[in-house]
């Protein structure tokens, strides 16, 4: 006889949108704010791994797996002791996918709220701490203030209920300075000139006594990398005591090599399972280099963030791990191994490929963008991580193809709020691209899954994989015209 259930499971789906702020909450019609589905949507031409994307069937398949063995486990021990025991496995295959060893990670349900975790983790060094950050509308908007240690939703990780933009304790001393990449119009700033300003702010800083975090976004919703590697490094190198690095790689669409390459150079690394990996939204991790574990492990945490983590998803030897509530965030923990399923698959093909399958796959991107009169496509630069890391496998050719529209041949570009109808009207017709940026930019991206479905025995083959993106532009610009039709 099955001896009796400790505690019962939600369904998976309704787990799989669990554990997160506001933004994971399903409406009627089951999606998330990204119009994103707890369930595969096989039907959906999905080039939108920049914002979101839905679960794939081998994402959901490895997620009813571990569910089951959840269900399973519910009859002999408590939740939080299977929660401590799988993600345990999750952050050692995680480390194993990206080969990397002495590097601790710390989970999170989504980049913003690492952006919180790293920021308060280090405010405890010195009374006062500058974060040099690029613009929120190329990282994210709750990011200013979960930096700030404010709260940035009005729910938290395990549901509770928040006044958005209060501060989570009082004793704060966290300033927000921010580099502006893009122009109003999208149009690309000098990258040396936002160099200039993020050395300028930080030695203007440690001057005054202050502790510097700098904030390199690689890559941004519109696919920069900002500040540049070079200046970070510099930065880092010439006031080693007062100044440290946050690699936002939110967007994951660095290489293995690139990942060791900042991790040893003592930068924090934030990663999610959620964009370029496609997993479901929300799953996050930060990764720590040992030097960096040994200085901060041992910080404690101000009370509010046990409102957002549990004592499973930070290390065992970290302080965090005995002072954070022993619970279980069952949704991140399936969000993570459905993106891992992702993970596993795109780390078995052949890198050479996947680099000859993404420059075939950028040139017939940027050239439809720049040869047809509807598009105007977004300058994006080079991908140039100097002296860091070098150009010697696939992340420096871009995956993320930002593009505004035009009513006409000669036709002015279209507004913000005419982008955000295209969008809007896009995912009805099940066509997905990135959501619009602040200059209303749509964003076509490349990621695993696809790469995967053009590469792997089992996939439809590059040809295949073009050729929907080619049918995902053809419909934003029939819908240009039906805009033009009813205004």
């Amino acid at each position: 006889m099955q001896p009796e259930r400790k505690y019962s499971l939600p369904a998976i789906e309704e787990l799989l949108a669990s554990g997160g702020d506001a933004r994971i909450m399903h409406n009627a019609q089951g999606m998330n704010k990204y119009g994103c589905f707890s369930v595969p949507q096989p039907d959906i031409l999905s080039y939108s791994s920049c914002t979101a994307s839905t679960i794939s069937q081998a994402g959901f398949a490895a997620a009813e797996q571990l569910y089951r063995r959840l269900e399973h486990a519910s009859h002999k021990e408590t939740a939080a002791v299977t929660y401590a025991r799988e993600m345990n496995r999750i952050r050692k295959e995680l480390l194993a996918l990206c080969s990397l060893t002495n590097v601790d990670i710390i989970f999170g349900t989504s980049g913003t709220d690492l952006h919180l975790f790293a920021a308060q983790l280090l405010r405890k060094e010195n009374d006062s701490l500058l974060v040099i950050m690029p613009d929120a509308s190329e990282t994210g908007s709750g990011v200013p203030a979960a930096l700030h240690g404010r709260h940035f939703s009005t729910c938290t990780a395990f549901g509770d209920k928040v006044v958005q933009g209060k501060a989570i304790d009082d004793a704060n001393g966290i300033e927000v300075a921010t580099l502006k990449s893009r122009l109003e119009n999208g149009a690309l700033r000098l990258a040396d000139l936002v160099d200039v300003e993020a050395k300028a702010l930080a030695m203007s800083a440690v001057a005054e006594g202050q502790r510097v975090l700098v904030v390199l976004t690689d890559i941004s919703k519109t696919g920069l990398t900002i500040p540049s590697p070079a200046c970070a490094l510099a930065l880092k190198r010439q006031f080693p005591d007062m100044v440290d690095v946050l690699v936002d790689a939110c967007q994951f669409r660095l290489s293995n090599a690139t990942l060791r390459a900042y991790l040893e150079q003592d930068f924090l690394l934030a990663l999610t399972g959620s964009k370029f990996v496609t997993g479901p939204a929300f799953s996050a991790a930060l990764l720590v280099p040992q030097t960096m574990a040994r200085r901060l492990r041992n910080r404690t945490l101000p009370p509010a963030l046990n409102l957002y983590s549990a004592q499973a998803d930070w290390p065992l030897t970290w302080s965090a791990h005995s002072t954070l509530p022993d619970t279980a965030n069952y949704g991140l923990l399936l969000r993570w191994e459905a993106a891992l399923a992702e993970l596993r698959a795109f780390h078995a093909l052949s890198k050479t490929s996947i680099g000859v399958f993404l420059e075939s796959f950028a040139a017939a991107v940027q050239k439809r963008l720049e040869d047809d009169p509807v598009f105007e496509p977004l300058v994006i630069g080079e991908i140039d991580r100097q002296p860091i890391a070098g150009r010697t496998t696939w992340d420096h050719i871009p995956t993320i193809f930002p593009f505004m529209l035009r009513h006409s041949k000669l036709g002015a570009l279209l507004n913000k709020g005419e982008m955000t109808k295209i969008y809007e009207r896009m995912r009805i017709e099940r066509c997905y691209v990135g959501q619009p940026v602040a200059c209303g930019a749509l964003r076509l991206c490349l990621d695993m899954r696809l790469i995967v479905d053009a590469l792997s025995s089992q996939g439809r083959g590059g040809d295949a994989v073009i050729a929907d993106a080619m049918r995902v532009l053809d419909k934003a610009a029939m819908l240009v015209g039906q805009l033009a039709a009813t205004a």
